[in-house]
């Protein structure tokens, strides 16, 4: 896939136009399966500012899940004594939404990946308008669970166990279509993460939203509130992928097609590509767990998760959408 003419942000140098060429040559790649929908979906979200985004219905959602994910992010970079210098790969890393959080984690690398070109382009635009001192980031449109990465990345960002952390925010379950993309996610993740290096991700929590699926009346699909609705394709499903369900969330994923994630299949399948689980909560164990801590509980203030009053800025619709993922962290062991 293409860059839309735009350089590759390496450093802060530019490359040569031979380089560029060569760089959107690297990310032309095909849509296999459901891929097609979920990338135009994102590509056609429009980017808002800062001050807009406060304006957001489900805002205190979104604050909550970026607390959510600073904590990993704090958890699983600091504990392996990489806080400074940590090479990071982030898969589906969407706009850019984590680059001051690997910021805040003194990361030296970042490579960025996702399916919808557009959604690269405004990383690209975030990383190269950060204030203080950046990284060294390179971005990529690619479809990340079909074709292995090497073939939309330089040399350099290709070395073999490379990586001190891979990331993998709200997006995993995609992969989780067919047995060839997990196993094509998985390979690109352990192939390239360090010996020690951890993969942290947050995703559905499968088993409760197939118990909801469950307390349905019999003949209905569909269970949500306000804010969010889940429409699975089927109540029965035979084998472990495609088993396919609709999600709606307000102002940010418009009925796009996802996977349950099989969490025993999954924590097999990591073991057969040398990853061992450190770490799996619920979001709200999460919150229950770190709230009180000194590293994680200032900032729900100050990332206006809680006001001055330690009041949460989610109401219970938002709460409820909320208490539907986990986040989790595997140790590259073999």
């Amino acid at each position: 896939m293409g860059r839309n003419g735009d350089e590759p942000a390496v450093g802060n140098k530019r490359p040569s136009a031979e380089a560029a060429d060569g760089d959107a040559k690297r990310q032309r790649t095909s849509y296999v399966g459901n891929v097609a929908a979920i990338a135009s979906h994102y590509n056609q979200r429009a980017e808002v500012g800062v001050e807009q985004r406060e304006y957001s219905p489900i805002i205190g959602l979104k604050k909550f899940n970026n607390w959510v994910k600073s904590v990993l992010i704090g958890k699983f970079t600091a504990r392996r004594g990489r806080g400074g210098g940590a090479k990071v790969l982030d898969i589906g890393c969407g706009k850019g939404g984590d680059l001051n959080k690997w910021k805040q984690a003194r990361i030296a690398l970042y490579v960025g990946m996702d399916i919808a070109a557009t959604s690269i382009d405004q990383a690209r635009e975030r990383w190269q308008t950060m204030r203080g001192n950046r990284f060294e980031a390179f971005f990529a449109a690619h479809d990340c669970y079909s074709n292995p990465i090497h073939e939309a990345l330089p040399p350099q960002y290709t070395v073999r166990e490379l990586y001190d952390n891979v990331s993998m925010q709200f997006c995993m379950h995609y992969a989780f279509e067919t047995p060839a993309k997990a196993r094509m996610m998985m390979e690109n993740v352990s192939r390239y993460l360090k010996r020690g290096g951890v993969f942290i991700g947050t995703i559905p929590n499968s088993a409760l939203l197939l118990h909801r699926l469950e307390e349905l009346p019999e003949g209905e699909l569909t269970f949500g509130n306000t804010c969010y609705h889940i429409t699975f394709s089927e109540r029965e499903h035979k084998g472990l992928y495609g088993h396919e369900y609709r999600f709606y969330l307000e102002d940010a994923v418009e009925d796009v097609p996802e996977y349950i994630v099989d969490w025993d299949n999954f924590v097999a399948l990591a073991r057969e590509y040398g990853l061992e689980l450190i770490y799996r909560k619920t979001f709200n164990d999460i919150l229950q767990e770190e709230q009180g801590s000194r590293d994680f509980g200032p900032l729900l203030g100050r990332m206006g998760v809680i006001n001055e009053s330690g009041e949460s800025a989610m109401d219970s619709d938002q709460w409820e959408a909320a208490n539907l993922y986990m986040g989790f962290a595997f140790e590259k062991r073999g």
